[in-house]
């Protein structure tokens, strides 16, 4: 007999029974889902990531919703079950779905729902720390003083690069890759170099105006160019943030034959998805190019990294946090329930996914709607008019 799992309950008298497989930042999401007459289950278990036959216990003989995370493979197992439960509702508390089967989601008429909106600019300011961090290798520093070594001033002592006056290089403009270029080239006057399949016209006129501001006052004016290939931006920038989405076309995107066109001085940052970048080659290029520095947020096998890449001194590495600040993950919790909510009480889905500053307004009542709903006209679900 499998084991039970442990679970905490809120509104046990609740009409409808909502899961939630990991315990949450914030209580507004809670609050939200008990003043609507749900029943919230949060998984307690010592474990961080559940497996399915965990979840399939949550599940149980009846539920009307689902909040997981991004750890979770949600595929026909998990999806015919949250059907047979009476379940209409799955939302992960993230942007990225690329744990869910929305296939398998669609043939058991489960919403799939999604956080978008609410994390990027805490994304980009840590593809911002991250380049900061590994340009003036701060991480080997710190070691460097905790370990006791310093015992002076010296002229060679963790020379890196000076940020102010560089190329920023930018792979996938979207908003995320947008908001983390404009705080490169506003924080430390960096021109720029972009690829991307669309033109991002609003990036390209920011960086224009504050051009023109810095030449009025004197200064320098930053630069922007759009890149026919990414090997252009490869070549030429000095610090590379990758933002572009996980698919077949971008898997292993930085290959060995990308990173050898790389500078031998280049910092490369991965705050997006950690398959784009073929790890084992990334470890051995960082063997061969003592001052190439890399920041890495995500990894291609989490939550391991691959041989070798924890001893790389030129590595700052840190677990998967890019959306870790108070305001998003609280924001992201929200959207999520809010996403199970609306579909169970039959709302339409929010006209503007990447619009969700009225869903998170602590002291007003959230429109009667789903922030987002991935499959939402597969489902043939219906739009808001708000």
């Amino acid at each position: 007999m499998a084991k039970p799992i442990s679970i905490e309950v809120w509104n046990p008298s609740g009409k409808y029974r909502v899961v939630s497989t990991k315990s949450m930042p914030g209580t507004r999401w809670i609050n939200l889902l008990t003043a609507n007459d749900c029943r919230l289950e949060i998984c307690t278990e010592k474990k961080t990531i559940l497996s399915v036959d965990d979840i399939l216990a949550l599940i149980g003989d009846r539920c009307d919703g689902v909040i997981g995370q991004l750890t979770e493979e949600w595929g026909e197992v998990l999806f015919s079950a949250l059907k047979r439960a009476g379940g209409t509702a799955f939302s992960n508390m993230a942007v990225g779905y690329n744990n869910v089967d929305v296939e398998a989601a669609n043939r058991n008429a489960i919403a799939v729902g999604n956080t978008p909106g609410v994390l990027t600019e805490t994304t980009a300011e840590l593809a911002a720390a991250l380049s900061v961090a590994a340009a003036r290798r701060i991480v080997e520093a710190d070691q460097f003083m905790r370990a006791g070594l310093y015992d002076g001033w010296l002229p060679h002592l963790f020379v890196g690069n000076l940020l102010k006056g560089q190329t920023v290089g930018v792979i996938g403009a979207g908003r995320i890759g947008s908001a983390y270029a404009r705080m490169m080239i506003e924080g430390f006057k960096m021109n720029l170099i972009y690829y991307d399949l669309y033109q991002s016209t609003r990036l390209e006129k920011f960086v224009t105006a504050y051009g023109q501001f810095l030449k009025a006052n004197g200064e320098q004016p930053v630069t922007w160019k759009r890149a026919a290939t990414m090997e252009d931006v490869l070549r030429e920038a000095d610090v590379i943030s990758l933002h572009p989405v996980l698919d077949k076309t971008t898997y292993h995107l930085i290959n060995p034959e990308r990173l050898a066109i790389m500078k031998k001085e280049a910092v490369l940052v991965n705050a997006s998805r950690g398959p784009v970048i073929d790890e084992v080659a990334l470890v051995e290029h960082l063997k061969a190019n003592p001052m190439f520095r890399v920041g890495l947020d995500v990894f291609e096998d989490e939550p391991y990294m691959k041989p070798g890449l924890a001893d790389m001194k030129n590595a700052v590495v840190v677990p998967h946090i890019a959306s870790a600040s108070k305001w998003t993950r609280e924001g992201m919790a929200t959207l999520a329930a809010l996403n199970v909510l609306g579909k169970i009480k039959g709302y339409p889905v929010w006209g503007n996914p990447n619009m969700v500053e009225p869903f998170l307004k602590e002291d007003a009542t959230p429109p009667a709607a789903c922030p987002s709903i991935v499959n939402a006209k597969q489902l043939g679900l219906p739009s808001s008019k708000l």
